[in-house]
């Protein structure tokens, strides 16, 4: 078997079979392909496309590449959530205490952040002493004991993609659905969960810009995650603007806790609801979508989400007074209003320039080696549809740096634009694919 011969086979529109898929793959991890030859396939399959079975096949071999980790010591159902990238994403904080304490179990691996986009590995540190990179035994005791465990994703689980994504990146194929279903499913199946909820966001601030891009995507990845034996769902969410009020590490987690608290609502919270309801009945633990809702919003009405945080923080050996006392977490020593120069409606914010404006204040990463201040970042008070009068304040910014926070505010008002009139806010939820 030749890569030439199926570089060319996809080139004219072929399908690649099984045994080519696992070569090419298997060779690539070896070393035995070469960049440019895996290259010239990435490319084809861009331009040509893959039809369910080949993408399982990629999404198999890739999966099998490196270690799997089996969840067989964890009882129950064992459920995971993966998001597809924005600014302001803290839904993890928030969802996986609330459906562990409707009794579904929480197994997950998580990334840091790279860019403007935030990493839940990142956001979990700020909790003063927490641990991401506990054992593979003590991850299983705290599913078990407390029914939730997130941990950094470990260097063996699914080499092939670290290998293809970083080529990927460099030669302009991370476009295509195919190679995007393959990198994400590859590692939540060699997580091992039995459901797999998935936040395909939708917009500006995303990477897949339409719904119609989005929609292809999630209905893809579902069927593939079927095809691969696991209980799936996917839902579309708008990305037009930063998810919720804080972009930046500590700030995120801030926010999360006063969802949890039960003191902030909005579509922060009606996000977490409407994942956490897919969780719960795809796992049957809830006969409908209604009930689940239900369930969640107990959890947080009776305290046992805000909890079961609690719990989950001491388990990775954070300091759970943290969860009650906010001043315990990262803070940053300046802060500095933003004055909205004229009045108005908000009719947009660019979300993806608001996480350059947190990764430009120390926020985030422009490397994987750099380092990052926990507690600057950005909390927005205005946000699409709101009326603003001139001199009003559209975010603090919260920086350690006295000329970056000067600066971000510059950069932080040029990402509004205002209307004279009104602004109806978009559907936040676009759809739901089972």
């Amino acid at each position: 078997m030749q890569m030439t011969d199926l570089i060319a086979k996809k080139r004219d529109g072929g399908a690649l079979s099984t045994e080519e898929i696992q070569f090419a793959i298997q060779g690539y991890t070896r070393g035995e392909i070469p960049d440019y030859q895996m290259s010239a396939l990435c490319m084809a399959i861009l331009f040509r496309g893959m039809d369910d079975r080949e993408t399982l096949d990629l999404t198999l071999a890739m999966m099998h590449s490196g270690e799997m980790l089996d969840l067989s010591p964890i009882r129950g159902v064992k459920a995971d959530k993966h998001s597809t990238g924005g600014v302001g994403d803290k839904t993890s904080l928030i969802l996986c205490p609330m459906v562990a304490a409707c009794g579904l179990k929480i197994a997950k691996m998580s990334g840091r952040g790279l860019g403007h986009t935030g990493g839940t590995i990142d956001k979990l540190e700020s909790f003063p002493g927490f641990v991401t990179g506990i054992s593979e035994q003590r991850f299983f005791d705290n599913v078990n004991r407390i029914g939730m465990a997130i941990a950094g994703q470990t260097a063996d689980l699914v080499p092939a993609d670290k290998k293809l994504y970083a080529l990927r990146d460099v030669t302009g194929t991370v476009p295509s659905i195919p190679l995007i279903v393959s990198s994400i499913m590859s590692k939540k199946l060699a997580s091992g969960a039995d459901v797999i909820v998935l936040d395909v966001k939708c917009g500006s601030g995303a990477f897949m810009k339409t719904p119609a891009q989005a929609e292809e995507l999630a209905r893809s990845l579902t069927r593939v995650g079927r095809l691969a034996g696991r209980k799936v769902a996917a839902v579309i969410t708008d990305m037009d603007e930063p998810l919720g009020c804080a972009v930046g590490n500590a700030l995120e987690v801030k926010e999360a806790i006063r969802v949890l608290r039960g003191e902030a609502k909005g579509e922060l919270l009606e996000l977490c609801l409407t994942l956490g309801a897919c969780m719960l009945t795809e796992a049957g633990l809830a006969e409908d979508d209604r009930a689940a809702r239900r369930m969640l919003q107990q959890a947080i009405d009776d305290g046992s989400a805000l909890r079961k945080l609690r719990e989950f923080v001491e388990a990775q050996y954070g300091d759970p007074a943290s969860v009650d006392d906010l001043s315990l977490l990262p803070a940053a020593p300046i802060r500095l209003e933003v004055p909205c120069e004229s009045a108005g409606f908000v009719s947009h914010i660019q979300a993806e320039q608001i996480g350059l404006v947190s990764m430009h204040l120390g926020g985030g990463r422009a490397t994987k080696e750099s380092a990052i201040d926990l507690g600057v970042g950005v909390v927005l008070h205005k946000k699409v549809g709101d009326r603003v009068e001139k001199g009003d304040s559209l975010a603090t910014i919260h920086a350690s740096d006295e000329k970056k926070a000067r600066e971000a505010v510059e950069l932080l008002r040029a990402c509004y634009t205002l209307s004279e009139a009104p602004v109806e806010k978009p559907d936040f939820i676009k759809a739901i694919v089972r």
